[in-house]
């Protein structure tokens, strides 16, 4: 079973501007797609890529200049220390779950897969969808199905949920899914089911907060100049990507200095974020929600 094919590759990988000589990161390794183009361009230069997939590591690249660190990109700046590196000159994300983890029906990611409840980025972490599922209050459950899953009907869903514990354990995705189905309409049931999907998976991984860490460890490392390509999959995501850049911060109020001077710390390199081509639609249909923003070090 293979990783997806790597979305936004020519576009993610011209916005880095690649220096043959320079260090690079590539925080979301995955099937390695990214991490292959970058080694092209690179002489004498070195890239470091971070994936807290252990599966992923069975892609790992021979390759001298190539460094695959085990860790969840949160960690990033502590394990680029302990390699010696205190500035890079570009750092790539690409924010969405790969097609491998979607497709293995045991990670319990996709709603088309029946399989444990699980949704695990790193396999060897305690909290598992399972105990979302089970254990969490009413409204913790309503908060997360709000929050992270923009769910208008989050509250109705989280009830539903708390009445079929009643019942029993809900163990595996199908079970989730028979739990909620009363209260989704049939023409919305894919739709809805993705994002109460998303929601708890973004509640197990911590992916918000570990989004934002790993951004701004990204703005303390890059160089003056460097570059940030970030794909992202969802408006959640988008946005903190999105106000960063645009404010220096993730409430997106731009804050000024005694002088009244904007206290920024990148700037966009295209006002609208990048979206796959026509030919990429056709050829990728996992491209459909993705957009690139690539934004550069200001001094």
């Amino acid at each position: 079973m293979g990783y997806h094919e790597a979305v936004l590759l020519k576009e993610s990988i011209a916005g880095l501007r690649i220096d043959p000589n320079g260090t690079y990161v590539d925080v979301t390794f995955g099937g390695g797609g990214h991490s292959k183009s970058i080694l092209e361009k690179l002489d004498k230069g070195i890239l470091f890529a971070f994936d807290q997939d252990a599966d992923a590591q069975k892609n790992s690249i021979d390759d001298n200049r190539f460094v695959l660190i085990n860790q969840n990109f949160r960690f990033m700046q502590k394990f680029l220390r302990l390699e010696g590196v205190l500035k890079v000159d570009g750092i790539l994300a690409d924010l969405g779950v790969s097609s491998y983890q979607f497709d293995t029906a045991e990670r319990g990611f996709s709603i088309r897969e029946e399989g444990e409840l699980d949704m695990r980025m790193n396999i060897t972490q305690e909290l598992s969808a399972k105990q979302v599922v089970n254990e969490y209050e009413l409204d913790d459950l309503c908060r997360i199905f709000r929050e992270y899953g923009e769910l208008k009907n989050a509250f109705s869903i989280s009830k539903l949920i708390l009445l079929a514990r009643e019942e029993g354990e809900i163990l595996t995705t199908e079970d989730l899914k028979n739990a909620v189905k009363k209260h989704i309409p049939p023409h919305k049931s894919n739709k809805i089911l993705a994002q109460l999907f998303q929601a708890i998976r973004i509640e197990v991984n911590d992916e918000l907060k570990a989004l934002k860490e790993m951004l701004l460890q990204s703005v303390d490392l890059l160089k003056t100049g460097g570059r940030l390509s970030v794909i992202s999959y969802h408006s959640l995501e988008d946005r903190l990507v999105k106000n960063l850049i645009k404010s220096g911060n993730f409430k997106g109020d731009i804050e000024k200095d005694f002088y009244g001077v904007p206290n920024l710390i990148l700037k966009a390199i295209s006002k609208k974020p990048i979206t796959a081509s026509q030919e990429e639609l056709e050829s990728n249909p996992r491209s459909r929600s993705a957009k690139l923003r690539v934004s550069e070090k200001l001094a």
